[in-house]
């Protein structure tokens, strides 16, 4: 999972990160420009946000964020009115926490918020072949650790937690390489196939399912493969 943490304080920002880094990946924004940036040009699991920053407030990325993504927002703020806290959700933040906050409490609301949005959030993911850890990020297929390269993983898991969903090569490249990256959307190919490649090494590509024209999907069901992978 992909988080992102809008916060001007170095300290805090760390530390937010550093929490969140017990679910997966962080990255971090020091101003509201910076932040809305971020957070427009990639996909990102949850946004963790002040509401005073320079530049830009957080007020402000809620608007702009909610006009094109559904992404969750929790507000961590030092500013402790009413008014602002009433506003922000009502305009698009999920959840709301004051500064100074308890660790416990803040990776305890993240989760929450992250089950809300996605039924398949969980630390692990066992189906009769295969265990991934999100938080070790080990794949154990058939009793036996199999090793993988960080995109491969980061595109087995997205499907994982989409699965019975489709995901178009769009969204696994915003998600993964985002919307400022200097690589060509083909690479999802690239990466796709490799990830089938290991998968059929191991009696499993039945899992990875290639919908014609439309992208990708993760089924919970093993399914035979025609010569093309395409289902």
């Amino acid at each position: 999972m992909k988080f992102l943490v809008i916060d001007d304080n170095i300290v805090i920002n760390q530390s937010i990160a550093d929490i969140l880094g017990r679910l997966g990946k962080c990255d971090s924004a020091y101003d509201g420009v910076e932040g809305l940036y971020m957070a427009e040009a990639k996909a990102y699991d949850l946004v963790v946000t002040e509401l005073a920053l320079p530049k830009k407030s957080g007020i402000d990325i809620i608007k702009e964020l909610r006009k094109k993504s559904n992404c969750p927002i929790l507000i961590v703020s030092a500013v402790n009115s009413v008014e602002k806290r009433i506003e922000a959700l009502r305009i698009g933040a999920d959840d709301y926490l004051n500064k100074p906050f308890n660790n416990g409490e803040l990776l305890a609301r993240a989760e929450a918020i992250l089950r809300r949005y996605n039924n398949n959030f969980s630390s692990k993911y066992v189906n009769s072949d295969i265990v991934l850890d999100y938080n070790s990020k080990m794949l154990k297929i058939k009793g036996e650790y199999v090793k993988m390269s960080g995109k491969i993983y980061d595109i087995l898991e997205c499907l994982i937690r989409s699965r019975n969903i489709i995901v178009s090569k769009d969204q696994l490249f915003n998600k993964i390489w985002g919307l400022d990256s200097d690589t060509v959307i083909t690479v999802v190919e690239v990466y796709v196939s490799k990830l089938r490649k290991l998968l059929e090494n191991h009696g499993c590509a039945g899992y990875l399912k290639t919908i014609k024209n439309l992208g990708y999907m993760w089924s919970d069901t093993k399914h035979p493969i025609s010569d093309e992978g395409d289902f």
